[in-house]
């Protein structure tokens, strides 16, 4: 999960840095092809595409358009707002499975997890700033983007119960692979320069290692263990954009990243002592 952080990371601020010049499909299209090719060859080492076998066709449609569509949603944010900020309102999707757990699993949440979920949310609205210009600040795009995370990763810890990690990193990045060039009709193709063809390249390699590895923790480790990790992404977003952009969060931002880390790993923690992970 750590080598995943540093690699999602990295990643974005790829996006970010090219985003300025190409198209978000175009973005995504290399994201998901270049993914394959780390995919491919961990199939290879694992024996073959018979690790590729699923009973579990549908949910891996539904993961594979709901991972696509936040994909999206956060490449374009990412060019329009600070990185920090960016991530720090895509890591409110846990608040959102909570939400989710209660109205589709029809699961109990106490006071205190409620209590942490509305904190949360009053962290989110100090970043979000809701107004007349969410959709140019790219902070609903992102918001989308948070909601969606919550709902592929709850999908991603039952696919996980039959299926391999490669498998669900394979068909989620062939999703996207179609998905982008269907984009790419509308958006059009910008030719790269020498220089932002490797990085384009690079966002896809980065990613089918990141996607890979993240999916792989979820699948052998407790999700109590690995799930607070990803809230370094924050930290380590920040400082990628500080270096690059000079980005740096003014004190209403900070104020509400931490309340979204504080109430976010206060929701796991609560959740986690009432009942078992949903882990294979």
């Amino acid at each position: 999960m750590l080598l995943s952080i540093l690699l999602f990371s990295l990643m974005d601020a790829n996006v970010k840095w090219l985003g300025a010049s190409y198209p978000t499909s175009q973005i995504m299209f290399f994201r998901c092809t270049l993914a394959l090719v780390p995919v491919l060859v961990i199939i290879a080492m694992r024996g073959g595409i018979i690790i590729l076998r699923t009973r579990q066709w549908p949910l891996h449609l539904l993961r594979g358009l709901m991972g696509v569509g936040a994909m999206g949603l956060a490449f374009y944010a990412f060019v329009l707002m600070p990185l920090a900020n960016a991530v720090s309102i895509m890591h409110t999707a846990p608040l959102f499975m909570t939400l989710l757990s209660v109205l589709l699993l029809r699961e109990q949440v106490g006071i205190r997890r409620w209590s942490a979920v509305i904190i949360g949310f009053i962290g989110m609205l100090l970043v979000v700033r809701p107004g007349a210009g969410m959709l140019e600040s790219g902070s609903l795009y992102m918001l989308a983007a948070a909601f969606l995370i919550g709902c592929t990763t709850i999908v991603i810890r039952i696919l996980g119960r039959l299926d391999d990690p490669v498998c669900i990193t394979f068909y989620f990045t062939l999703t996207g692979v179609i998905v982008s060039l269907v984009g790419l009709l509308y958006q059009g193709w910008i030719t790269p320069t020498r220089n932002d063809l490797l990085l384009l390249m690079l966002v896809g390699l980065l990613g089918g290692m990141a996607q890979y590895l993240m999916t792989l923790s979820y699948q052998h480790l407790a999700l109590g263990t690995v799930a607070p990790l990803k809230y370094l992404t924050i930290v380590c977003s920040g400082v990628i954009a500080y270096l690059v952009w000079g980005e740096v969060p003014d004190p209403q931002s900070i104020v509400g990243i931490s309340i979204i880390v504080a109430s976010g790993l206060y929701t796991m923690h609560r959740e986690l002592q009432h009942k078992k992970p949903l882990t294979p």
